[in-house]
């Protein structure tokens, strides 16, 4: 054994024991004539101590050491005269008698320490060393306590764990597939999967009722800030079951870790909202409500006075922020600039404030009569104090959208979402459909497999995109950790879903026959739903970003800045695969 004990373990109690440490040198400290040495593990730091006139070759081998190098001491634990009481192991010291160097180390470019001085390229580009921090390591740590908490969790509930694999076929719908060529099979090629979907809706027509998999999942899709190319689901599906029988059992499962984890106890039932008013008074299927600021509809208020952008407007909205009267022209002035950033893309913004007199003040004053100022007020119930801010537009689900990113910045802007701080709730009976513009058709909302509500299944025929499906959205702090639904397990609906999607039954027959022929040989009712393990550890985590729960994280380009990949291939491979690249400038 290169060790007998890590670098966080010891305590006064070892006081007098000879123990053995390994690991990489944290920093090496000079004071007169000794020398310090922190030596670090993943367990911890302790500090090292040589003495010049006890063992003075010893002593200046010690001073030679540099940051990272590995090293193994043998040694005596001695009770620290100046104790340091931000570690666990701040008590005690090491009195150094054997020094061996196992390996020198170049200077790494950035610090190893909680507060590093490296920029995220660099960490990126030496993930293993940034890897070695602290703040780092916890996340990774986090996200294993995590997945055990899970699996004990659902192994007690009798899900089992099957893999499934990872070299699939391509399916139509969701993202665009990542495609893997075959040199066994030219011209062919295998898909990884965006999720186990249909495979772990075949393990049902297999009579698994109840499967879990900690699943890798590949999505070629264009990366927003906060996505990776390849990501993990905690992946379930459950037979002989109904929408409530699962949202259940899996608010369970959150609340079980929120205590075991956090130590968080939640005994309330989670919120429950429809999609409908989701997006009707947050302008989001993933409201945050770790703070209120409700959307107020103002088209009866504010339509009609002679001003101009609202009188044409489609939909007037606004939101109150409490307590923001206060804030300056310079202020508000840049609120404007945020909502009309390309990103969101708002014409301008209206506000108002009430005064500590109860009068209204607004930017559109010459309009409106303080009669209508005081409507206004009364539509938020604001107080004196309270600033109301108001955006407008052509088109009431893309104004929403817009003023929903105005009340998130307002909450960073006030406070009011605190990390440490978790909101959780249901997002339900979402719309089985939307229509792509880019396809000029009805697309799924979730996937092409989600089953209708059952009183609904008529408007199929009538009116589809009215229909709305048995989905459900788990949402903690404004960010959707997991989502799913009641299946179709009917071959004859599922068929008419297709033809809804636009799929031919020689279409269907040839990219889902086998799942539809499965459905022949007896499929049970069932449903499932996953959750984004990465999103769920960042949130824990108090993370901005699930890049730092991942152990080697893609950039926002989608590269692995570390392995440099993806990459060419050398012509060979290119033969044997009978492939030809044909780049277009």
């Amino acid at each position: 054994m290169f060790r007998t004990k890590t670098c966080g373990e010891l305590r006064v109690s070892d006081c007098g024991t000879k123990v053995v440490l390994a690991g990489w040198v944290q920093k090496v400290r000079k004071m007169g004539g000794m020398v310090f040495v922190d030596i670090r593990d993943r367990y911890g730091i302790t500090q090292l101590v040589f003495n010049e006139s006890t063992n003075a070759e010893l002593c200046e081998r010690a001073n030679k050491l540099g940051r990272e190098y590995v090293i193994q001491v043998e040694g005596v634990v001695n009770e620290r005269s100046s104790k340091n009481s931000k570690i666990p192991t701040g008590d005690i010291e090491i009195i150094v008698e054997t020094l061996n160097l196992i390996n020198a180390a170049d200077t790494p470019p950035f610090t190893i320490e909680d507060d590093t001085d490296g920029g995220d390229d660099l960490r990126m580009k030496y993930r293993y060393l940034d890897l070695r921090r602290n703040a780092v390591r916890k996340n990774l740590e986090l996200r294993h306590k995590m997945v055990m908490e899970i699996r004990k969790f659902l192994d007690n509930l009798n899900f089992m764990e099957v893999e499934t694999p990872i070299l699939i076929n391509s399916t139509p719908e969701g993202a665009r597939d990542f495609v893997v060529p075959s040199r066994m099979n030219p011209g062919q090629f295998y898909a990884l999967p965006q999720s186990p979907q249909i495979l772990k809706q075949l393990l049902m027509v297999s009579g698994f009722d109840r499967y879990f998999q900690i699943a890798k999942c590949f999505r070629d899709e264009d990366l927003r800030a906060d996505r990776q190319p390849e990501f993990t689901q905690i992946d379930c599906e459950m037979s002989f079951v109904e929408q409530e029988d699962i949202i259940q059992i899996f608010e369970d499962m959150a609340k079980h870790l929120f205590k075991s984890i956090l130590g968080i106890e939640m005994n309330e039932p989670f919120l429950r909202m429809s999609w409908h008013d989701a997006m009707k008074y947050y302008g989001s299927d993933k409201p945050d409500l770790r703070f209120e600021m409700k959307f107020v509809e103002l088209m009866d208020i504010m339509k009609g006075h002679g001003f101009p952008v609202f009188d044409s407007a489609e939909y007037i909205g606004g939101i109150c922020a409490k307590g923001a009267a206060t804030y300056t022209r310079k202020q508000i002035d840049l609120l404007t600039e945020f909502v009309k950033r390309q990103q969101i893309g708002a014409k301008g913004l209206v506000y108002a404030r009430v005064e500590a007199d109860g009068n209204v003040k607004s930017s559109v004053d010459k309009f409106y009569t303080q009669d209508v100022l005081q409507q206004l007020k009364a539509a938020f119930n604001a107080e004196p104090g309270d600033l109301i801010l108001i955006l407008s537009g052509d088109d009431a689900m893309k104004t929403r959208k817009q003023l929903c990113e105005l009340r998130l910045e307002m909450g960073n802007q006030l406070g009011l979402r605190n990390k440490n701080v978790f909101s959780c709730l249901w997002v339900v009976d979402f719309p089985m459909y939307e229509w792509s513009d880019e396809e000029g058709r009805l697309m799924a909302m979730h996937h092409p497999f989600t089953s209708p509500k059952p009183e609904d299944v008529p408007l199929l025929e009538t009116d589809p995109a009215s229909v709305r499906a048995n989905a459900y959205d788990m949402v903690i702090n404004g960010n959707e950790v997991g989502g799913g639904s009641i299946r179709i397990h009917d071959s004859k609906l599922q068929a008419t879903i297709f033809n809804i999607l636009g799929f031919t039954p020689e279409q269907a027959q040839e990219k889902f026959g086998f799942l539809m022929n499965a459905f022949k040989f007896g499929a049970p009712p069932h449903g499932g739903l996953a959750f984004g393990l990465d999103r769920l550890v960042s949130i824990f985590a108090g993370l901005d970003n699930i890049r730092d729960c991942i152990a080697f994280p893609k950039n926002n380009s989608g590269r692995d800045v570390m392995l440099d990949a993806p990459g060419p291939i050398d012509q060979v491979q290119f033969d044997e695969l009978h492939l030809r690249i044909d780049l277009q400038e």
